[in-house]
């Protein structure tokens, strides 16, 4: 694994597009100069019919006749040898695909170049609001999912959730101080998955990853129904639309970060600010009027207690609670997103976060404690706090509003570091390698998309209910604060550097507290739904492993080896010209132009050329043979009945059957195709090239390509 730390470091910290193009190691690269010294040519790589830049100065461009420039105009020349594509290249060439293409600018705005990558970063005042949004939106539920368990008990139970609020505050302090130190040890990003992968092993990183994994997608599902449960609190009448809603909600914020991360962070920075202005005026007014009837607390209403009060309740309620901790590792997860220096600008961030957090999860614990509100099904606990604190004036319309957009906002910390996971990932071969790739504004796009599908799904299957998601929530993202800050334990015993021993101690105290709130979410809210991540994050480490061992299996299979001496080996195996040995084969079914075409291409290759007709009966193949002598005979003809009339079956079967009796020959199977202009008109064609194709997709040794006739009308 400390191969690996090092090569995550070299690549440094910037995320590129140049990612989905990995390099060749020095295996590889010595192997390719083996296998370029012994290659043979049938011309000199310059010996071209066509200038290669495309002979932009020899001609003046002239439009087509479809009233756009010359293909030639679509590309410039930047250096010797290199031409760079230019914006039109992009459009694509049909008439409903250029309104496609348009749309798609509307939404996601224009396409970024990919120099551009290095301006796409955050300043920490953007990001700040972009990667905390889901940290601090917590303490709208956090703090409700706690008493809610708690007030099971009676109302006298509710005294308790002071001394656990400090508990939680203490947890806050130590998770959040181990991941100021996780930050510039791995200035690289990816958080969790990379530093217990990297100190203790690749399963516990795929576990971690797992849990991170389920933690946004739940992020996502929580985040939107607080905040549709928070908009149906102040307007009742919509409560019947709370999951259209939702899904909606969902929609727009897939939109706005395919926009890229900096024109996303723009829009959900003042939702930020202003909830957590409005809630620090809330405590501000509130604790003014506490103080002035001497902080005596109003009794809460009698509530029958329907559970006992014991231990198993009390770790519940402290489980519940500590759902306000969920996002505390999003900025290490992005430390790659901030502009330079990285690293120390996010713990910057991190530190100012971890202060906010703190101070308003706190305050909010005590105030309600003060005025003695209880969680009620029809009203948010936060939504009671402001009535009582602003009676009256617009306030209390302020406070719900910014409460339903943070929480239908704080979803977009998600939308930053889910997709950004399983980039790392899918760098490391344990996610698809569509993750790698980058869209037109340099996000994430296959990310972004799987996350609002899957936290779409989640959110629809659960009918919007906050209640019914908070007990998935704490074991993933726990689960993944224990691997990554126990990985630090491990690193820091490992580097020794200065001052390591404190260092150790601050995050064995993190990976300590963590570790306790995962054993007690685990438990205490094991048949409430915590069984699902319980049995989910096994399945996904083992997916996980098996996508891994297919991408090691197709680099074995497609790594440069050096070209043994002597004669060619398996057919699929060469790599030198000389040791290629063609067979072409053209399938015909009438002699027309489209099939005369495809000869004449066969014959120009200068190879054995081959023409098989399949004939459902005799008295067909005989009639066939007959054109085929008028024509000439110019290739050998071997004509194949097929008494119950099916052709690809027969065809590919034939093949099938000379690749087998010469294995070391390549097979070039050229079809003859009809290109037609008008989609409509495919339904009245068979489409036996496409059939064909596909049936001799899985045979070793045989290439196909088709030589096209274009109907114009």
């Amino acid at each position: 694994m400390e191969a690996g730390r090092d090569d995550a470091e070299e690549r440094g910290t910037v995320v590129t597009p140049s990612a989905e193009f990995p390099p060749l190691d020095a295996e590889e690269r010595a192997a390719l100069g083996r296998i370029g010294a012994r290659w043979r040519g049938p011309r000199r790589p310059d010996d071209l019919p066509v200038d290669p830049t495309l002979g932009r100065h020899d001609h003046r461009p002239r439009p087509t006749r479809f009233g756009r420039l010359t293909p030639i105009d679509l590309f410039t020349v930047a250096e010797p040898d290199e031409l760079v594509a230019t914006g039109p290249a992009y459009l694509p060439g049909g008439r409903a695909g250029r309104v496609a293409a348009r749309l798609r600018r509307a939404v996601v705005g224009p396409p970024l170049a990919s120099s551009s990558v290095l301006y796409e970063r955050m300043r920490k005042l953007v990001a700040l609001p972009v990667l905390s949004s889901d940290l601090l939106s917590s303490v709208a539920y956090g703090p409700e999912a706690m008493l809610a368990v708690l007030v099971l008990a009676g109302g006298a139970a509710l005294g308790l959730a002071l001394p656990l609020a400090a508990l939680l505050a203490v947890l806050m302090v130590g998770v959040g101080l181990s991941y100021r130190q996780t930050i510039p040890a791995y200035p690289h990003g990816a958080g969790s998955y990379l530093v217990a992968g990297d100190n203790l092993g690749r399963t516990p990183g795929l576990a971690a990853a797992a849990g991170l994994m389920l933690d946004y997608v739940l992020t996502v599902s929580v985040s939107v129904a607080a905040g549709v449960h928070a908009v149906t609190s102040a307007v009742p009448g919509i409560t019947r639309w709370a999951v259209p809603l939702g899904v909606l909600v969902i929609v727009g914020l897939l939109a706005g970060n395919l926009r890229g991360v900096r024109t996303a962070g723009n829009i959900f920075v003042l939702p930020t600010y202003a909830f957590v202005a409005v809630v620090l005026a809330v405590l501000a007014v509130g604790y003014a009027k506490a103080a002035a009837r001497g902080f005596a607390p109003t009794p809460p209403p009698a509530v029958p207690a329907a559970e006992g009060l014991g231990l198993l309740l009390v770790l519940r309620a402290f489980s519940s609670g500590a759902v306000s901790m969920t996002g505390i590792e999003a900025v290490s997860n992005a430390v790659p997103a901030f502009r330079p220096t990285e690293w120390r600008n996010a713990r910057t961030t991190l530190g100012w976060t971890l202060v906010t957090l703190v101070t308003l999860f706190a305050g909010l614990v005590g105030l309600i404690h003060l005025d003695g509100l209880v969680p009620r099904a029809d009203e948010t606990v936060l939504s009671q706090l402001g009535r009582v604190t602003f009676p009256t004036g617009p306030w209390y319309a302020i406070l719900q509003a910014t409460t339903a957009l943070i929480l239908l906002l704080a979803a977009n910390t998600a939308f930053n570091d889910f997709p950004r996971l399983l980039f790392f990932m899918a760098r490391d071969g344990h996610a698809p390698r569509r993750f790698l790739h980058m869209g037109d504004r340099l996000a994430f796009s296959n990310g972004l998309v799987a996350l609002a599908l899957a936290a779409a799904s989640v959110f629809v299957a659960f009918g919007g209910h906050t209640e019914r998601l908070i007990p998935l929530y704490a074991v993933g993202v726990f689960l993944a604060f224990t691997l990554s800050q126990t990985g630090m334990v491990v690193h820091w015993r490992r580097r020794r550097g200065r001052g390591w021993r404190r260092r150790l101690v601050v995050n064995a105290v993190g990976a300590t507290l963590s570790g306790l709130v995962l054993l007690t979410a685990a438990v205490a809210k094991f048949t409430e739904g915590a069984w699902v991540v319980v049995v989910a994050v096994p399945l996904l480490v083992l997916l996980f492993r098996r996508i891994h061992r297919h991408y090691a299996t197709l680099h074995r299979a497609l790594a440069l080896h050096p070209p043994p001496p002597g004669p060619a080996g398996p057919v699929e195996g060469e790599e030198l010209p000389q040791q290629v040995r063609h067979l072409v084969v053209v399938p015909v079914a009438r002699l027309n132009r489209a099939s005369l075409r495809a000869l004449a291409y066969a014959a120009s290759l200068g190879r054995p050329a081959l023409a098989v007709h399949i004939a459902p009966e005799d008295a067909e193949a005989d009639r066939f043979r007959e054109q085929w002598r008028a024509w000439g005979d110019h290739l050998r003809l071997e004509t194949i009945v097929s008494p119950y009339r099916s052709v690809i079956g027969p065809l590919a079967h034939y093949l099938e059957a000379l690749h087998a009796a010469r294995p070391e020959l390549t097979l070039t199977v050229i079809v003859p195709e009809v290109v037609l202009r008008r989609r409509r008109h495919r339904l009245l064609h068979s489409r036996a090239e496409q059939r064909l194709r596909a049936a001799l997709r899985a045979l070793p040794g045989v290439v196909v390509t088709s030589v096209p006739v274009h109907v114009a009308r």
